[in-house]
């Protein structure tokens, strides 16, 4: 390929960072999950979500267990604006759901975004500016310390307008584009933003970290991670988030070693939409830890009815070869498979197996509403004997 000399690495290694977590096999517990299907992924539609699209989205989510949503980011639109007020005004959040909206560290923003959250008991106000070396440079033209500046001043504001509406939301603050950020400057602005807050037990702050634009394979990001763990100030009372895109195509990847880097926190969007190559994955991710006996504490047992609705809002169409919820994920042709899940449910139901082990099947599809018949099995050229 011509062109080549074009390109370097545009990541930064961190300093010297404790690597144990790299010797766990696998996360243990669930993550935070937050949905940002509503925001983020609504966003990359070429058609937006309507307000009715939106609204039957939203339910899905909360039927599904997330007890947190990013539903958007209501000062750039009068959409984005409508939709919050609709779900306050129609009292459509629930006492155990938080709705998370975004806003830049712009002081106009920020206002009109608490406009918007007048009568939401429980939300995180989402705050962001970019850190990396080529906004820095090529965007802001502004320094270090002046681009610190903006996000201690939208910081201040946010606990300032909170206290004033005598609210007790929570907050969150990303240095957006961390990935081409110089993780020791990274931590100073974060560390800085946490000085204005000063997070309690009772009210921790959100420190999210996203790669905007995915720049280095999985351990390496993880390892800025951890980094960022081990030296964020106020840690006990800071949930540490992470919002993986996939421009790598491992934006899956790079979630799961996250958390065990000591992320606490995932944002994401079912099936991995949003822009460019989209998010990470929550259907693959939690499907991945269900799948070694970890409860994700999403449900997906009617993947199906997932996919259509998800199809029908967004517009969007699910791979036949995505993960857990593809239409061909369970499907076997080759008369060799077809003959040994044949054996493997034989096995199965003669030995009373208590643990699924079925040849070529990662999970029972049963778990996820997909039926033998109809998904398993496929009859065609190549089946063959087994097949028959």
């Amino acid at each position: 390929m011509k062109n080549v000399e074009h390109y370097k690495k545009g990541y930064f290694m961190p300093p010297v960072v404790d690597m144990s977590w790299a010797q766990k096999e696998y996360p243990d517990k669930a993550p935070i999950w937050c949905s940002v299907d509503l925001r983020d992924g609504n966003q990359a539609l070429i058609i937006p979500m309507s307000l009715e699209e939106k609204i039957e989205f939203y339910k899905v989510l909360v039927a599904m267990g997330f007890k947190e949503i990013e539903v958007g980011f209501p000062a750039a639109s009068e959409t984005e604006f409508e939709f919050l007020r609709y779900l306050v005004d129609h009292d459509m959040i629930p006492d155990d759901v938080t709705v998370q909206v975004l806003t830049q560290a712009r002081e106009h923003i920020i206002r009109k975004t608490f406009d918007a959250l007048k009568g939401v008991k429980n939300a995180i106000v989402h705050v962001y500016n970019s850190t990396s070396f080529a906004q820095r440079q090529q965007v802001f033209r502004k320094s270090k310390e002046e681009i610190k500046q903006i996000a201690v001043d939208g910081a201040k504001l946010l606990q300032r307008l909170t206290d004033e509406a005598g609210a007790n939301f929570r907050f969150e603050y990303s240095p957006e584009s961390f990935t081409g950020t110089e993780p020791e400057y990274a931590l100073e602005v974060c560390n800085a933003v946490l000085d204005v807050w000063k997070p309690t037990a009772d009210r921790k702050a959100i420190i999210n970290l996203p790669s905007t634009v995915q720049m280095s394979m999985p351990h390496v990001f993880a390892s800025q991670i951890a980094y960022m763990s081990q030296n964020l100030k106020y840690r006990d009372n800071v949930i540490l988030s992470v919002h993986p895109h996939n421009d790598r195509g491992t934006g899956v990847a790079d979630a799961e070693m996250a958390m065990l880097a000591g992320a606490d926190r995932v944002e994401g969007t079912l099936f991995g939409n949003g822009e460019r190559t989209g998010n990470a994955d929550i259907v693959t991710i939690g499907m991945n830890m269900y799948a070694l006996g970890v409860d994700p504490g999403l449900d997906f047992s009617n993947m199906p009815k997932l996919v259509e609705t998800y199809e029908r809002v967004t517009r969007m169409h699910v791979h036949p070869r995505q993960p857990y919820a593809g239409q061909l994920v369970f499907a076997a042709f080759s008369g060799s498979h077809q003959d040994a899940i044949a054996k493997g449910m034989h096995f199965r139901k003669e030995n009373n197996e208590q643990y699924w082990t079925c040849p070529y099947l990662y999970i029972d599809p049963h778990d996820v509403g997909r039926t033998y018949d109809a998904d398993v099995i496929r009859i065609n050229s190549q089946s063959g004997k087994g097949g028959v």
